[in-house]
């Protein structure tokens, strides 16, 4: 008797605690969850299972997730514990974080989606991802990529294959931080990490209803990164809202000795950015319409959306400047590219791989690629040259001489404008086939100011397209404006709306 009545008690207590599957995993938020935790809703190692359960059903479809993390679920029940006991909660505590395929992470393989790092265990975490953990992310999974970064296009690799977009999975996500976009688009986990050395946060996010923040150069350590470029790259959120975007930025945002540039952020980071979350963000927000970029060969329903998101700026306060011209700007944006990705990747091997038979950009080669898109662009870095000055010719966009031309002239019409943002279209057409990714590669905003000039540029979403495909809105700031477009892309986002998850179908 006494033990049955031990049994009915113990299906007592469980029938009051949430059983992971019935977690309502869906554009969960940061917040949503923490309030879930305080309230015993469910636990951080519940919420990882119920996010493991749901890339066991769905990832099929979208082929986005790399690597499961082995201890997700140690993770997780650390910090349960650790919440039993405090009752405190750290900034991202018990939050599950996707990360993209080509971050340094202790426990997980790092490929960038290649098969010369197809065994690549990093000794230590990425500067980045040691500060997510000590504000308590849990490291759920790796997410696929482009091989090596190279596609803006598309997201396909070695390792894993080709990432189908989870709103329609005949399209693309773009490139290359696809993985990541379509994961937390179809609600794999709940924030993300991607990398941007032309396009590759804001265009998988443009393509996946997200938010992508691409920050000033020098705001975030790129330490412990696999490198395109070094003097574009920049890692950070793509989340389904402003808010958790701007909670991870938070976390991640700061100087690192071990990458340089981010001594340039000194002074420049506020105590706090998420008192810039501000409803009403737009009013009196003075917003320049480049129609350079928007009026580029634009597809008829993209041009109609950013029109109508014209429109809502205005319903919601702000001043549009229609448009904006910046002078000698074709001239300036040309020759912007320099081919330093041996130089990089060279390095990154030496620095983190240490392999004899693992040195150069010919080692990388001569293991090859399953990827005729990436052997191509390996092979066209061999013949590569780099300019004598590297610095004056081949530099950051703090000593680039023609980097720094670029960006004065479009902060100095920014400034005679008095303008908080420019705005375009993230991308003036919509996700293309991927059978043909390359014959419908077009209307890549992303990839012509920011990734040079240095200037931060966020995308959010602005709308869908007749088909269901997203369609995603670009804000251009100044150097060190992160404060400013958090409040207008906020205040954009809570009068609009446009974020829906994509309906997964087997």
């Amino acid at each position: 008797m006494r033990y049955l009545i031990w049994i009915i008690g113990l299906c007592l207590i469980s029938a009051c605690k949430q059983e992971p599957s019935s977690i309502a995993l869906e554009e969960l938020t940061i917040s949503e969850i923490h309030q879930a935790f305080q309230k015993g809703d469910f636990t951080a190692l519940e919420l990882t299972e119920a996010y493991l359960a749901r890339i066991e059903t769905w990832d099929s479809l979208t082929n986005s997730i790399s690597f499961i993390h082995p201890e997700a679920r140690a993770q997780a029940k650390a910090l349960d514990e650790e919440f039993s006991n405090t009752g405190k909660l750290r900034p991202l505590h018990g939050i599950p974080l996707i990360v993209k395929d080509n971050i340094n992470t202790i426990g997980l393989l790092t490929t960038a989606g290649s098969l010369a790092l197809a065994d690549f265990y990093p000794e230590s975490d990425a500067f980045i991802i040691q500060k997510l953990k000590d504000a308590g992310a849990i490291i759920l999974a790796k997410s696929n990529m482009a091989e090596w970064a190279f596609s803006p296009m598309h997201s396909e690799s070695s390792t894993v294959g080709i990432t189908r977009n989870p709103y329609h999975l005949d399209h693309v996500p773009a490139g290359s931080s696809g993985g990541t976009g379509a994961a937390l688009a179809a609600n794999f986990g709940t924030i993300g990490l991607g990398t941007d050395t032309g396009n590759s946060i804001r265009g998988p996010s443009s393509h996946n209803a997200l938010v992508g923040f691409r920050t000033t150069l020098g705001l975030v350590s790129r330490e412990g990164i696999v490198p395109l470029y070094l003097r574009n790259d920049v890692v950070g959120p793509m989340c389904r809202t402003v808010e958790d975007a701007v909670r991870v930025l938070e976390v991640i945002a700061g100087t690192d000795s071990k990458d340089p540039i981010t001594t340039r952020s000194q002074g420049k980071i506020p105590n706090n950015y998420l008192q810039f979350l501000q409803k009403d963000g737009l009013n009196g927000a003075r917003i320049g319409i480049f129609r350079t970029l928007s009026e580029a060969n634009p597809d008829s329903e993209i041009s109609s959306l950013f029109e109508q998101a014209v429109t809502d700026l205005k319903s919601l306060g702000a001043v549009l400047i229609d448009s904006v011209e910046v002078e000698n700007f074709d001239s300036l944006r040309r020759n912007q590219w320099c081919p330093v990705f041996r130089k990089d990747l060279e390095e990154f091997l030496s620095t983190y791989v240490k392999r004899d038979t693992m040195q150069t950009l010919e080692d990388v080669i001569r293991v090859g690629s399953k990827s005729d898109y990436a052997r191509t662009g390996l092979e066209r870095f061999t013949d590569s040259t780099l300019p004598e000055n590297m610095e004056a010719d081949c530099g950051d966009p703090f000593t680039d001489l023609k980097r720094i031309a670029f960006r004065e002239a479009i902060e100095k019409v920014m400034d005679s404008l008095q303008l908080d943002a420019l705005i375009y279209p993230s991308w003036n057409h919509p996700p293309a086939l991927i059978e043909r990714f390359q014959e419908e590669y077009r209307g890549d905003n992303s990839q012509v100011i920011a990734p040079h000039t240095g200037q931060p540029a966020f995308t959010v979403p602005m709308g869908f397209t007749s088909k269901g495909l997203p369609a995603g809105l670009q804000l251009l700031g100044k150097m060190w404006s992160e404060p400013t477009l958090i409040r207008i892309s906020y205040a954009y986002e809570q009068g609009t709306k446009h974020r829906k998850p994509p309906v997964l179908k087997k």
